[in-house]
Formats: structure tokens, sequence, C-alpha cells
């Protein structure tokens, strides 16, 4: 893998960019942190390909956003220039052809590998699901940060976990922050 770059693309202050570009920007580097791992650390290669998939899909999803300038203009560079930047390993020809296309000098192949941005790869929310005696019933969304209280409340506060335990005692809650909630009815 080439030699690491010191820093991510500094683009703009942490929360400064909002709505699609944010998301792009999250996407990117949860995909960088995924690569860097599965291919330095586990020589996962089908896993690499399909996280490089899955962002390609996201900008294929953005594109009217892409094509408006309602996503600023370097954004959609460092974006482009990092996907190309980390297809290299995989496609290093088609990569090569790429790099040369975005005007970027030198081999693509000798550029600093991407650095992930934990803080522009960290969730604002997460999807819960929440399952009453083993059985997925909905799922909640709430800040990434949230408490097990807060958990907890926002999954009986559902109007589908509401509709199943109306007539019911509600003798256990059982929260595994960032993962699910499981409710004990009887």
């Amino acid at each position: 893998m080439p030699n690491r770059a010191k820093k991510p693309g500094a683009l703009a202050p942490e929360g400064s960019l909002a709505g699609p570009s944010s998301k792009l920007l999250r996407k990117l580097h949860q995909t960088i942190a995924k690569i860097t791992l599965d291919f330095e650390g586990r020589w996962h290669f089908n896993t690499c390909v399909a996280a490089i998939m899955e962002l390609v899909n996201d900008l294929q999803a953005a594109d009217a956003q892409l094509g408006s300038g309602e996503i600023p203009a370097p954004v959609v560079r460092e974006i482009l220039r990092t996907l190309v930047l980390l297809l290299a390993p995989f496609a290093p020809y088609l990569a090569a052809e790429l790099w040369e296309t975005l005007g970027e000098e030198g081999s693509v192949l000798r550029a600093p590998w991407p650095v992930s941005d934990p803080a522009l790869a960290r969730e604002d929310e997460l999807e819960i699901p929440v399952q009453i005696n083993g059985k997925l019933v909905t799922v909640v969304r709430v800040a990434a940060d949230a408490d097990p209280k807060t958990i907890e409340t926002a999954a009986l506060a559902d109007t589908k976990v509401q509709a199943r335990t109306a007539a019911k005692t509600v003798v256990k809650v059982i929260v595994v922050p960032g993962r699910a909630v499981n409710l004990v009815v009887k």
C-alpha cells in the first residue's frame, strides 16, 4: 500500500458542511477506515471492493446535488480523488487513467494513502432495532451518543411497541447501547 498521508483532506472545519456534503464525507471516511483495516490488517479484498461499490452507489444517489452545486466543488474533488486512491490497489490501470483524468500529477500508486478522520466518519444518529420477546418489531433512530435511558424511552415511545405492549406488562427492558433494545413482555 502507498505511504500514508499525514492528514486527511481538510476541506472545512468540523460541522461547517451540512446535508449531502456531510453525508458523503461521512461515507468517504467510513470507507477509508474500512478499506484500510480490511486491506492492511485482514487481507479481505472482497469487502474492500464492496465498500468502494457502496461509496460509488452513494455518489450516484447524490448525482443531482453534485451537478447543481449543492455540494461544493472542493468536496466533490476530494471525494473523487480519494475514491481513485482507494481503487488503485484493486484496479491499478483504471485508477491510473482516472488519476490522469482528474489532472493529478505523478503516479497514483505513489500518492499517499488517505487517512480516515474519525470525527468525519462518526454517525450523528443510529438505528437501533427493538425486539419484543426476541422478535424484531421496529427500528428507532436515536443520537449516536444517546445514553441507555434515552434509548429505552425512544423504544417505549414507538407506536408499534406501544401497540404490542398495550394490554401487557413490560417485565424487563434490556438495552445494549448502540446495538439493540429487547423488551421482555408478559
